[in-house]
């Protein structure tokens, strides 16, 4: 009787996420070694317009699961107020624990407590380091109208940057937006929270 090599094919997971999340789960998925995931990311700047978040998503779902036999969202609720929990339950997928990237990256207890304990907190990502005039101040108008930061941030007192890596020029450029925003400056670092779980665990 001949050897025979059984193989044993393992179905895909489609994975729709923000794409503010990219650096953090390419990188999760390089550590993984392993090409089950089939993913795609849909722009950060749709949480500029957070009611778009669910049909996006539920697009890029409708198309993952003509290929995949299981599907996750890389999304917190992000705003839409229950919506994309909607077309979760509509596809069959599973998304991350927690309203926002702040909640999954800090862990959604000590992130109740951190928030808790200082109600006017703003929050900086990586990704929102990198693209705070992009992101943040320039779509506020603050580049053109400075007057309007008391409207804006008058109610804040401080600026909490959690940080995914350890990057002295990212943590000096989160300094620096607090100043510009007349914020109090806060660091902690998280790595990547319940995200590492939530993709490995998929894995």
């Amino acid at each position: 009787m001949n050897n025979q090599t059984l193989v044993s094919n393992v179905g895909k997971t489609g994975l729709v996420a923000c794409g503010a999340l990219a650096r953090e789960i390419l990188t999760i998925q390089k550590q993984l070694g392993t090409d089950v995931f089939e993913t795609r990311f849909l722009p950060a700047s749709l949480h500029n317009r957070p009611s778009e978040i669910p049909a996006a998503v539920d697009g890029v779902l409708e198309e993952l699961s003509e290929s995949c036999d299981r599907l996750l969202v890389g999304y917190g609720d992000c705003g839409t107020a229950g919506k994309l929990d909607e077309v979760i339950e509509k596809h069959n997928a599973s998304r991350i624990d927690g309203a926002h990237c702040y909640a999954f990256f800090l862990g959604l207890e000590q992130f109740d407590s951190l928030q808790e304990s200082e109600p006017g907190t703003f929050y900086l990502t990586d990704y929102l380091v990198r693209q705070f005039d992009t992101l943040v101040f320039k779509p506020l108008g603050l580049d053109r109208h400075p007057e309007l930061l008391e409207a804006y941030f008058g109610n804040y007192t401080r600026l909490v940057y959690l940080a995914q890596t350890e990057d002295h020029k990212l943590v000096d450029k989160a300094k620096e937006a607090a100043g510009r925003l007349g914020l109090r400056f806060e660091h902690q670092n998280t790595q990547f929270g319940l995200l590492d779980d939530f993709i490995k665990g998929a894995a």
